[in-house]
C-alpha cells in the first residue's frame, strides 16, 4: 500500500507553497520525495508563524510548514558551493522528477539550466512553477499569492461587492499552481513511458488562476460581460447562495427548475409567480428572491430549516468553522485526517490527502489508499542517510 508512484524519485528544490504542495501530492501517491533546503534557515515557511508548535523550545515548527511537507525527506545543500552542487548533480542523475520555483533564470545561473539537467538525465521530468510565466513581458516578476489573485482577476470576483475586492481565505493561487503542476508531472511521466525521454512542464500562479475562471472567463471571452464580486450569491443561478434565518444562516442551491418548485412547495410559495418562473427571471430579480426567501425563513432556526430543506430534496448546508470541519464525522469518514510521528514533535494529526483508491473485485471493492504517511521532516533530518546513499 505504498501508492501508485512507488519507485518514483522526486527532487524538490521548491519553497513556500506552490512547489511544496505539488511535491507533497506526489509523495502522497507513493513517490520518494527528497526536499533540498538551504542550510540554517531551510524552507521560508519554517519561519512563517505563529502558530508554531512548541514555540518555547529549539525544536519549534511552524504549522504552515507542516501543512505542505508530509511524506518528504530533508537534505540541506548550499547550491553556491561546488561540493553541494556535485551532490545535487548526483541526485538529478538518479531522479525521475525535479521541481523548482525559483524566479525564471535563477536555476540556470546556478549552473542547472534545463539543458544541463537534460544532459545529466535525459529521462528527467522537470516542473517549473513561476509567478507569471517563465517568458513574456512580465515573466521576471516575483510570484506571491495575493498579488497574483489580484492580477489574475480573482479578487475582482470575490467579496461583498465590486468596490470591496477580497482575497480567497487560503493561498489559492499557490495551491492551484501546485495541483496543476502535479497533474502536468503525471502526464509527462506517462508520456515518458512511450518516448523514453523527459520534458519540462511549466505553470504559474497566473496560469493556474486563469485556468479556473470557468464560466466567468467565457462570460467575457464569449459573452462580453465582465464579472464582478457580488457576495454570497451565484451570478448565473437563483436562488443559489447564503440566506439568513432565525439566529443564523443556511446555504441552498436550486440548480434546476425542479428544485425551485420543490423549494416553493415546501414553503408555500408560487413557483410561477410573475418574474420568478424561470432561472433567468430570478437572476434578474435576485434581490427580490433573497428577500422573499429570507422572509419565509425568518421564524425558523438553521437546524430546523436544514431539516426541512433536506426533506424537500433541496441541496443545502451550513457554514462550518475549521474546527467544526475537522470534528465532522463525514470528514473523518473520508480519511481527511492522518496521524504521523514527527521526529521532534511526536505524534501529530494532519489534514490528509484528498484522494482515495479502490480495487474492484467480485466481492466488492477493497480500499488500497495509502495509510503510512510520513511526517514533515526536520531541517536536514536525512542529511547523513542521503549523503551515504549518494556515495554508495
Amino acid at each position: 500500500m505504498t501508492g501508485p508512484l512507488d519507485g518514483v524519485l522526486v527532487v524538490d528544490l521548491t519553497r513556500a507553497l506552490a512547489g511544496p504542495h505539488a511535491a507533497m501530492m506526489l509523495g502522497d501517491l507513493g513517490a520518494r520525495v527528497i526536499k533540498v533546503e538551504n542550510p540554517g534557515s531551510g524552507d521560508d515557511t519554517r519561519g512563517w508563524g505563529p502558530p508554531f508548535v512548541q514555540p518555547d523550545s529549539g525544536d519549534r515548527e511552524s504549522t504552515y510548514f507542516l501543512s505542505a511537507n508530509r511524506n518528504k525527506e530533508s537534505v540541506t545543500l548550499d547550491l553556491k558551493e561546488a561540493g553541494d552542487q556535485d551532490l545535487l548533480r548526483e541526485l538529478v542523475r538518479r531522479a525521475d522528477v525535479l521541481l523548482e520555483n525559483f524566479r525564471p533564470g535563477t536555476l540556470a545561473r546556478l549552473g542547472f539550466g534545463t539543458d544541463v539537467l537534460a544532459e545529466l538525465n535525459p529521462r528527467l521530468v522537470t516542473l517549473s512553477i513561476s509567478g507569471f510565466g517563465h517568458d513574456g513581458p512580465e515573466g521576471s516578476r516575483a510570484g506571491y499569492d495575493q498579488i497574483a489573485q489580484g492580477e489574475a482577476g480573482l479578487m475582482s470576483l470575490t467579496g461583498p461587492g465590486p468596490d470591496d475586492p477580497q482575497r480567497v481565505g487560503v493561498p489559492i493561487g499557490d495551491l492551484l499552481a501546485g495541483m496543476y503542476g502535479a497533474y502536468g508531472v503525471l502526464a509527462a511521466l506517462h508520456e515518458r513511458e512511450r518516448t523514453g525521454r523527459g520534458q519540462v512542464v511549466r505553470t504559474s500562479l497566473l496560469a493556474a488562476i486563469v485556468g479556473v475562471h470557468a464560466f466567468q472567463g467565457t462570460a467575457w471571452t464569449v459573452g462580453g460581460q465582465v464579472g464582478r464580486a457580488q457576495g454570497n450569491h451565484h451570478p448565473s443561478i437563483a436562488p443559489y447562495g447564503l440566506f439568513h434565518c432565525k439566529g443564523g444562516s443556511v446555504q441552498l442551491s436550486c440548480g434546476s427548475e425542479g428544485l425551485w418548485r420543490r423549494l416553493c412547495t415546501e414553503f408555500g410559495l408560487d413557483p410561477e409567480a410573475d418574474g420568478l418562473a424561470t432561472n433567468g427571471e430570478r437572476v434578474g430579480n435576485r434581490q427580490r428572491v433573497i428577500e422573499l426567501l429570507e422572509g419565509v425563513f425568518a421564524d425558523t432556526d438553521a437546524e430546523s430549516l436544514l431539516a426541512r430543506l433536506a426533506a424537500a430534496g433541496v441541496p443545502a448546508g451550513k457554514v462550518r468553522t475549521i474546527d467544526e470541519v475537522y470534528g465532522w464525522e463525514q470528514t473523518l469518514s473520508q480519511g481527511l485526517l492522518v496521524d504521523v510521528e514527527h521526529a521532534t514533535l511526536g505524534r501529530l494529526q494532519l489534514p490528509g490527502p484528498p484522494l482515495r483508491f479502490f480495487a474492484p473485485g467480485p466481492d466488492g471493492e477493497t480500499e488500497t489508499t495509502r495509510r503510512d504517511h510520513g511526517a514533515p521532516p526536520v531541517l536536514g533530518g536525512s542529511n547523513e542517510g542521503i549523503r551515504a546513499w549518494l556515495a554508495s
